[in-house]
């Protein structure tokens, strides 16, 4: 039998623990502000400014630019993620829709088969509203869109059409941090959880392992407008996340240094209740294997660049990181 979600139920249990409502979403439905959304979001396509590459083209008309990616979403797999954060996976797993197609070039990329070349399944609004619903029947606990900065537009379009079929579970944006601003405010009203990973603090580090010497300055204008929509991660009585921001952090080898500053900026541009996971799963792939070019980065980063990092957080102010079970 298909999974609903409970009615909702008000319980308050102390400073970071939210009521545990209804999605974002629903209200911008009932308003009519989701479909007002989803045209502008149409609109946006036909001279694609969705993310900072600014590619101006018509992706209405199928034309395709830094990602890759034209008129229509693509997805690369969808299903119920069991790694994600203890908030977001629960017991019945995070309803993970993993985009194909990247704005960023990292040399490193782990999925470098998926994001570079838009590997996977063309889904108009009505399959992409098909697999959210599928994976709420399936028992998950939210719907977690993987990669999205470049197609905002297609998610809002698809969001219109799922959320009057029943979708009631909460949206998480898990991006690479390279997101326009005119996308988020698309985004506005109808994001539950953002998750930014915010990767580089260096122009210059951004250039050459991201072919994007403007991410950092990007990064911190998406996250503070994030910041500015959900506030501080707040959860559900029973752990789950149910509005707010939470900051990924991949420790590299060698760059501790930008880490520490990324840290300070979040406690102190933000706030020090930044929820934070300090992420110690980097490996040398894509680009970075057999090239002299990028010798500083083959390799793992050893236990104390992590144990490093933790204190540059803590001594930033920061105190509240996901502790894995």
């Amino acid at each position: 039998m298909p999974h609903r979600p409970a009615a909702p139920r008000a319980v308050m249990l102390g400073r970071f623990v939210l009521d545990e409502g209804e999605p974002a979403y629903m209200g911008a439905w009932r308003s009519g502000a989701l479909a007002a959304k989803a045209e502008a979001a149409l609109e946006e396509l036909r001279i694609c400014r969705a993310c900072p590459r600014d590619c101006g083209i018509d992706r209405l008309a199928g034309e395709a630019g830094a990602c890759r990616v034209g008129r229509h979403a693509v997805v690369a797999s969808a299903f119920p993620h069991h790694g994600e954060e203890d908030c977001l996976r629960g017991r019945r797993g995070s309803g993970t829709i993993f985009f194909a197609g990247c704005n960023l070039r990292c040399v490193f990329c782990q999925n470098w088969d998926i994001s570079q070349q838009a590997a996977g399944r063309i889904c108009p609004a009505e399959d992409l509203a098909a697999l959210m619903l599928a994976l709420q029947d399936r028992g998950c606990h939210n719907i977690n869109l993987v990669t999205p900065e470049h197609v905002v537009p297609q998610v809002v379009e698809a969001l219109a059409l799922a959320v009057p079929q029943g979708l009631r579970l909460p949206l998480v944006y898990n991006t690479g941090a390279h997101d326009g601003l005119a996308s988020l405010g698309l985004m506005d009203g109808l994001v539950d959880i953002y998750m930014p990973d915010f990767k580089f603090w260096e122009p210059e580090t951004a250039r050459r392992l991201a072919r994007a010497a403007d991410y950092p300055r990007r990064a911190r204008e998406a996250i503070a407008e994030m910041q500015r929509q959900v506030g501080v991660l707040r959860l559900g009585p029973d752990g789950l996340a149910r509005r707010g921001l939470l900051v990924r952090h991949l420790v590299m080898p060698g760059l501790g240094a930008e880490s520490a500053a990324i840290f300070g900026w979040l406690a102190e541009t933000l706030s020090p209740d930044t929820y934070l996971n300090i992420m110690a799963q980097y490996r040398p792939d894509h680009l970075i294997p057999g090239s002299p070019r990028y010798a500083d980065v083959n390799r793992r980063p050893l236990p104390e660049e992590v144990a490093a990092a933790y204190d540059a957080a803590r001594e930033a102010g920061l105190w509240r990181f996901d502790e894995r079970r």
